[in-house]
């Protein structure tokens, strides 16, 4: 097919304006050298999939899943080689004298003083957890629970771009307030802190835009129930496991190595693992994994078809109402931060099912079958129908109200329903209970404070990897269950806040919610669990110590 005379002299005109901007450029700009290739096409009409950077601006408020990763295709070439430019060339090396070129610098001179900041580099998004990551510390087990060793670990971050411009000092006082500026200062004379991978001499040094931080930390990780993970199922291409109640599923938050994926690749040697759904931390039962990429993408087409199958048993306050109850109300996502939910006509849609299993005379089990998968569904359903889940330490929380969220009625704005919610929690020492979203920061500041850090933020554990110094710590101890021996808790660091803290255990009651995943079902297989306890007719709260 031919383009019309009008498309041809379009053409022409862009033609004619791309090579006039070209002039403006230097000439060895890695963005003209992309316009060149944009235009150097003979069909201009296909159109355009590349994003264009200009490489001055201000995108450093991207994180790296938000930021164009398209691979640049050389002319004529093949565009699925999944490589940037920068990614092939050699890292950043000095050849000596003042003002020398480096390679990887886009062949930019650097002028007396000025600081080379690398390009981001593309992420793998496939990558897994290693061996490296599961040698990083090891467990003990005392009093029933599972506990990590505290360990080494660095957090990393590309500067963002509100930072940009400001020096490592303001922004570890304006967003980092989990620490004193005194341990960040120590911090930096001792090298944990670094820039571009080069130790940070002075905190006075000011942020540009790709600039990389890296910050190494003494970790604590909260306890978790010491009870067993038990494999269900193990055929190849599905795992299934019973999770016990108080373990994420992922690292997040201030949890790592005490987490679902950690213990089976520390005790079990499971990696490359595909998640199919999760359960909240508390929530114990049926977890269900693919072990290949084909039975993910199996899974994942029955569920955008709603052709799996979920039940739930759990224990609610009161009398539960006889018969199939069914609530349609729309849940909104109110702070992502501790994962708050609540009723709320913007809300996403949603249908839960709910039917009464038995009544001891002071409580309901009741089984829940999720049409959709909405965050906190259940729990959400049942505190707006005014039958909140008998421990649940965030919708059976007092912090909602007299009525406790029942209808709908809360009387708080979001913000003071926040507040509230960390400081009832605060009040008790049982923030641990609700699932920050971020690092140990904020709930270090909720613990300073009686407002929520709203602007609290860490380094994201995205980026993460581990770093031991070589002068310290190694952790010692058995690295299974199946030992059943207490390791030491590791070295202290005379850094580090938490060491300096002792904090009383939680209690199993604690750790554990009276929600369960109770089966999974699908067209052509079904896994289950026996019921917890709890959901026995006759179980009375005392029974749980």
């Amino acid at each position: 097919m031919t383009s019309s005379p009008c498309a041809q002299t379009r053409a022409m005109h862009v033609r004619s304006s791309a090579r006039s901007f070209l002039l403006f450029l230097e000439p060895q700009s890695r963005f003209r050298r992309h316009i060149v290739r944009l235009f150097s096409s003979a069909n201009i009409r296909k159109p355009f999939t590349h994003r264009l950077i200009h490489p001055w601006s201000q995108q450093g408020d991207l994180t790296m899943e938000e930021q164009d990763t398209t691979p640049e295709a050389p002319s004529g070439g093949d565009t699925n080689t999944g490589k940037r430019k920068h990614d092939d060339e050699p890292g950043p090396q000095e050849t000596g004298g003042r003002g020398k070129k480096r390679r990887g610098a886009g062949g930019k001179k650097l002028r007396p003083g000025e600081r080379y900041v690398p390009p981001p580099q593309k992420r793998n998004p496939g990558v897994s957890f290693s061996q490296e990551h599961f040698d990083e510390t090891s467990y003990f087990f005392e009093g029933g629970l599972r506990k990590v060793c505290p360990y080494y670990f660095d957090f990393k971050t590309y500067c963002k771009g509100r930072w940009i411009g400001k020096s490592l000092l303001e922004v570890f006082k304006s967003e980092f307030r989990a620490e004193s500026i005194e341990y960040y200062e120590k911090a930096t004379k001792e090298g944990r802190i670094r820039l571009n991978e080069s130790p940070v001499d002075d905190l006075s040094v000011v942020l540009r835009n790709n600039d990389h931080m890296r910050n190494t930390v003494h970790r604590h990780e909260p306890p978790v129930i010491g009870a067993p993970l038990k494999i269900l199922v193990d055929d190849g291409e599905v795992l299934v496991v019973d999770k016990p109640a108080s373990i994420p599923v992922h690292p997040c938050g201030r949890f790592r190595h005490n987490t679902v994926i950690f213990i089976l690749g520390k005790e079990h040697g499971v990696s490359k693992l595909h998640t199919v759904h999760r359960l909240d931390r508390l929530t114990s039962g049926v977890l269900l994994f693919a072990r290949t990429l084909e039975m993910s993408k199996k899974l994942d087409q029955l569920v955008r078809d709603r052709q799996l199958e979920k039940e739930y048993v759990c224990r609610v306050e009161g009398e539960f109402p006889e018969g199939e109850l069914i609530c349609e109300e729309p849940i909104l996502v109110v702070s992502f931060k501790i994962g708050l939910c609540r009723v709320d006509p913007k809300g996403k849609e949603c249908r839960t099912v709910f039917q009464r299993l038995s009544f001891n005379g002071k409580t309901s089990v009741v089984r829940c079958l999720p049409l959709t998968g909405r965050t906190h569904q259940i729990r959400v359903h049942l505190q707006y129908l005014g039958f909140p889940i008998l421990n649940d330490p965030i919708y059976g929380s007092h912090a909602w109200g007299p009525h406790r969220g029942k209808g709908g009625l809360v009387g708080k704005s979001d913000e003071e329903l926040l507040q509230a919610l960390v400081e009832e929690h605060r009040s008790q020492e049982s923030l641990h209970l609700l699932d920050f979203m971020d690092d140990s920061s904020a709930v270090k500041e909720a613990e300073k404070t009686n407002t929520f850090p709203a602007q609290t933020e860490d380094f994201s554990e995205k980026e993460n990897s581990s770093q031991v110094p070589p002068e310290e710590h190694q952790s010692t101890g058995s690295t299974g269950a199946e030992s059943g021996q207490k390791s030491p808790p590791g070295s202290r660091d005379h850094l580090c806040s938490e060491c300096k803290l002792v904090r009383p255990d939680p209690t199993e009651k604690e750790l554990i919610m009276y929600l369960h995943a109770l089966r999974y079902k699908g067209p052509d297989f079904e896994y289950s669990t026996q019921l917890p306890n709890w959901a026995e007719a006759d179980w009375e709260e005392t029974d749980l110590s």
